[in-house]
Parts: C-alpha cells; sequence; structure tokens
C-alpha cells in the first residue's frame, strides 16, 4: 500500500485489515474505508453511502477507533476551524487518476478553478480537460481531496459524486461562494 498524506508519500507499507466506519456530517452519514497495517491507518475512500463512488462492496471488518482522527478533522472542517486535511491516505486509482488527485491539494481553500486551469497546471492540453473531469469524477476521497473546488470556465458548478447542491455547499461554507438569498 502506498500511503499518501496531505502533499507528500511515504514508503510502501503492506496492507493488512480493510476497515470501514462512519462519521456524521450536515449532509448525512459519511461513509470512511480504510486500510489499517502494522504501522497505522490510511483512508482509502470517504463518500455518501448509496451516491457514485460509494463502494458497492462492504467493506468486511467495521473498526469506528480506525477512523477517530479522520472523524476529528472532518467535525473540524465542518465547524469552520480546518481548512487543510492532514490524514494518511491510499486512494486507489490509475497513476493519471492519482496525478490528478494530488493536484487537488494545490486548490486552497476557500478558492476555485476550472477544469482546464487544472488540466494546465499538469502540463496538459485542452484535449485533456475531459480526462481530467473524469478523473475527478472517480475522486474516492470526497471532502479530503477537494474535488469540489473544481468549476466549469463560465463559473458553472458541473457535477459533484456528493451531488450538485452539496457541491455548492461546500464552497458557501469555504466562502467560495457568497451565501444564496433565500
Amino acid at each position: 500500500m502506498t500511503i499518501h498524506t496531505a502533499g507528500s508519500t511515504t514508503a510502501t507499507a503492506p496492507t493488512d485489515r480493510p476497515v470501514r466506519g462512519t462519521c456524521p456530517s450536515p449532509f448525512g452519514e459519511l461513509l470512511l474505508t480504510g486500510v489499517e497495517s502494522g504501522d497505522g491507518f490510511a483512508l482509502t475512500s470517504l463518500s455518501l453511502p448509496g451516491r457514485p463512488g460509494a463502494p458497492a462492496e462492504p467493506v468486511p471488518d467495521r473498526d469506528e477507533r480506525a477512523f477517530a482522527e479522520a472523524r476529528r478533522e472532518l467535525d473540524a472542517y465542518f465547524a469552520g476551524r480546518l481548512t487543510r486535511f492532514s490524514l494518511p491516505l491510499s486512494p486507489v486509482g490509475t497513476p493519471f487518476q492519482l496525478r490528478v488527485w494530488q493536484a487537488l491539494e494545490g486548490v486552497p481553500y476557500g478558492t476555485t478553478t476550472s477544469y482546464g486551469e487544472l488540466a494546465a497546471r499538469l502540463g496538459l492540453s485542452r484535449v485533456e480537460t475531459r480526462a481530467v473531469g473524469r478523473a475527478l469524477g472517480a475522486n474516492p476521497l470526497l471532502l479530503v481531496r477537494p474535488c469540489h473546488r473544481v468549476i466549469g470556465a463560465d463559473g458553472s458548478l458541473r457535477g459533484y459524486a456528493g451531488g450538485v447542491e452539496r457541491k455548492a455547499w461546500l464552497l458557501t461554507h469555504e466562502g467560495a461562494l457568497p451565501p444564496a438569498l433565500v
């Protein structure tokens, strides 16, 4: 297993035990999956049950203790006290997807970027922008790898695995969108 932390990658460690847990959020219960090895725990997925990107197969072991730090950071994020996650991560994806997901960490809290701008940062052509969008759609780590901060070049809120209404909520929560007048 390759463990990634915010902005870095550490040594490869053997995969031991897959685990699953949950965390309450303003969106309802979040599903957390990860792997626990002798040297610690790494988050592999953060999703909403029943939404695209949520694991189809249940993870055999449910271990809420393994997710104590993830819950602490998520609670702080939703309370407005955390702007950058520092959890050990071990997402599964193609080399291209992993590269795109890592680039998301360069989009600061409270800001947005476009799909084309993200592709340009990665040294990709305009033709490859759709591939960036597909990689973002496959991001298994909602919130932690902030794909919600990527919007259309025209300012429109394009798709989000958690739903566009949640994307708008997250961007408003982070101050990247003004609160709606309802």
